[in-house]
């Protein structure tokens, strides 16, 4: 495919007077048509110097699993293999699901030389998709001409649960900087059964800490300093029911509990506790039993990668009274669901009541920020009273879940969806720290 620029247009428009003029002077009709064969020859020679795609090396690089509801970077990088720079417009093709600001980049490329440049997807759901061609156009040395290709470039993507967080995490811990991401101090000496070091005695330290061993050695009091025990077990019970389904800023709310589930996994696993989940609806879903190391976090993946949440309303005593059964010894059992009133609701706070006279139990709901603003909303109408009415009620039902549950005993989390994965992480930080895992 080709088509004159703005500059190969303007060039044949000069022609046009003669031609005009030639209705009145007929021999200047010779002179207008030589010039337009000039023209024509000389778009001629920039097209057929533009060369062809084969000039040219194009490809697509990125993740080989996307994040859902992420920025992902996709690469789009060209080799020129032209003995002159090239002034050139790419357009990817990717996935129509995806949130995309624009597929289109622009440059000039040198004379044998690459180019690179970046653009940004963002999935909302997660599942299989395919990206497309990559059509690229390129003027021709004069800037007559442009001529426009299309490259195979059709290849499959899967888009995983939020990676990008725990990469981030990954990163900041090795370079201890851990603060910037909202996240506080995991260690905490002098509580805890597990050993951590020996240093010098203070006048504030209790005596009967005191290592007399290496006391003796070193000839000054010297203490021993214990930290919070390894090796704890964490569950994730996660709710699938209906009103998991339900989107928060376009993205399902089951999406960001598999976000906060897996981020939580991976700082688990690598804290030295065992963590596992189940998932449940009307009937059980999966359970995978706790364990620690890395390859338990990744089994957790590919589990979450395929969950969906179903259209039914959840059965919190058969998901109570299986995960009793199958886990005995005491763990901080974190249920993610959503309190959204009516007899669900009393029967969530009633099982997991239960639940807290043998584990340590803490339910994490997410807010929704468009409930929050109907309530807060001065009615226009009848329609918008109502509405203000309905979210009124659902925000105190919520409150009073909350608070029923808490007086049985049970932690609770309520925060809105774009922070729960670090909230989540900073609550399980803080019951660690302060031994009550």
């Amino acid at each position: 495919m080709m088509y004159p620029t703005w500059r190969g247009v303007l060039i044949l428009l000069l022609v046009a007077p003669f031609i005009a003029l030639a209705t009145w002077v007929p021999v200047v009709g010779w002179l207008a048509l030589g010039l337009l064969l000039l023209v024509l020859g000389v778009l001629v020679v920039d097209f057929r110097a533009a060369g062809g795609i084969s000039r040219f090396q194009i490809s697509r690089e990125h993740d080989t699993k996307l994040s859902l509801g992420a920025d992902n970077p996709i690469r789009l990088k060209i080799h020129s293999l032209r003995r002159r720079p090239t002034i050139f417009w790419v357009r990817d093709e990717p996935p129509a699901d995806f949130r995309v600001a624009s597929s289109m980049l622009d440059g000039t490329i040198e004379a044998r030389s690459s180019w690179e440049g970046v653009y940004y997807v963002h999935p909302l759901q997660r599942g299989d998709y395919t990206f497309a061609d990559i059509n690229l156009r390129w003027q021709g040395p004069l800037g007559l001409m442009v001529r426009q290709a299309r490259v195979e470039a059709s290849a499959p993507v899967k888009v995983y649960p939020n990676l990008l967080d725990v990469r981030r995490y990954d990163l900041l811990l090795r370079q201890n900087r851990l603060q910037e991401m909202g996240l506080r101090s995991t260690r905490v000496f002098g509580q805890g059964n597990e050993f951590e070091r020996l240093r010098e005695y203070l006048p504030d330290d209790d005596f009967r800490r005191i290592n007399w061993k290496a006391t003796a050695r070193r000839n000054r009091p010297v203490t021993v300093e214990y930290q919070t025990e390894r090796s704890q077990i964490i569950m994730c019970l996660i709710d699938i029911g209906r009103m998991m389904q339900s989107p928060v800023a376009d993205i399902a709310k089951l999406d960001y509990v598999i976000n906060a589930v897996l981020l939580l996994g991976y700082v688990a696993t690598g804290m030295g506790d065992k963590i596992g989940m189940m998932t449940f609806a009307d009937d059980i879903g999966h359970y995978l039993g706790p364990r620690h190391g890395r390859g338990q976090f990744y089994r957790m993946l590919e589990l979450l990668y395929a969950v969906s949440a179903q259209p039914v309303e959840p059965n919190y005593r058969r998901a109570i009274a299986y995960f009793a059964l199958k886990q005995r010894r005491r763990a901080l059992t974190v249920i993610f669901t959503d309190l959204s009133g009516g007899l669900g609701m009393q029967e969530m706070v009633h099982h997991v009541a239960l639940l807290a006279k043998s584990s340590l139990p803490l339910v994490v709901t997410i807010s929704d920020p468009d409930v929050h603003q109907a309530a807060q909303l001065i009615p226009s109408d009848s329609l918008a009273a109502y509405q203000r009415s309905a979210a009124s009620q659902l925000l105190d039902e919520r409150r009073l879940a909350v608070d029923t549950l808490r007086r049985h005993g049970v932690l609770t989390l309520d925060v809105p969806a774009h922070q729960l994965s670090w909230s989540m992480i900073n609550r399980y930080l803080e019951l660690k720290g302060r031994g009550l895992i």
